[in-house]
């Protein structure tokens, strides 16, 4: 009897010394994990259908390059067609017909979560979790679709805020919610696969006010090729012919 009371009392005080996880500790763990380690490169098509009112209107087959941490291409129809969009750094410039017609000022929250976050120091990776609108100090653990998952940016119950979702296994991105002058976002990326160091997801759905708007199917997935560095660039743009 005095074993068992013993064992309990200890077990009492080792469990509430016992720090509680938190967001932090969570972007830690994935940077201890992936970073020097995750792939520096990654190409892809995909089948993109376009949705309104819940019913498919379009579909389009998109070309996708990415250099991490901060260079994102993607084509619109065929590779040489001249209409794409950049995302160099902070800022995204679309091109039609091979001419510029917009820049603006467009950080990538997509493109950091998905691997960019692994080429930053650890505080600069957590200070942009903040800067993307992550509360990085609200943290609860869930599960989604028969996945344990840790949520970052959002307390349990907390359905109003900007939150992402990673399951615990791999620490791939699930779920990503954001809010943005009375919208919300949200991004759910299934079927992911293991790629050269990382993983990648083949299937995202993207959902406005809770209506589905657009879905994305990934094809040939290529990671850490080489890439020609000067398919980023913005003041020489060039076709892109390479796929």
């Amino acid at each position: 009897m005095k074993k068992i009371v013993l064992a309990a009392i200890i077990g009492f005080f080792a469990s509430s010394m016992i720090k509680p996880i938190t967001g932090k500790d969570v972007i830690k763990a994935m940077h201890e994990k992936y970073s020097g380690k995750w792939y520096k490169t990654f190409t892809f098509n995909q089948t993109t259908e376009i949705y309104k009112n819940d019913s498919l209107i379009r579909t389009q087959k998109w070309n996708e390059y990415i250099q991490f941490p901060q260079n994102f291409r993607i084509d619109f129809g065929n590779t040489d067609s001249g209409n794409a969009v950049i995302f160099r750094n902070d800022s995204s410039y679309v091109f039609r017909n091979s001419k510029q017609v917009r820049a603006s000022y467009s950080p990538n929250d997509i493109l950091f979560l998905l691997g960019g976050m692994y080429f930053y120091p650890l505080e600069t990776t957590i200070a942009k979790f903040a800067g993307f609108g992550f509360d990085v100090n609200k943290f609860h653990e869930a599960n989604w679709k028969g996945k344990a998952v840790y949520v970052i940016g959002a307390s349990k119950n907390e359905d109003s805020v900007n939150q992402v979702w990673f399951e615990k296994e791999n620490y791939n991105l699930l779920r990503m919610i954001k809010f943005d002058n009375n919208r919300k976002e949200e991004a759910l990326l299934e079927d992911h696969v293991r790629l050269d160091g990382g993983f990648s997801e083949t299937l995202v759905k993207f959902y406005l006010n809770d209506k589905l708007i657009q879905v994305e199917k990934y094809h040939d997935l290529n990671a850490n090729i080489n890439l020609d560095p000067a398919i980023f660039e913005v003041s020489d743009f060039r076709k892109n012919t390479s796929r």
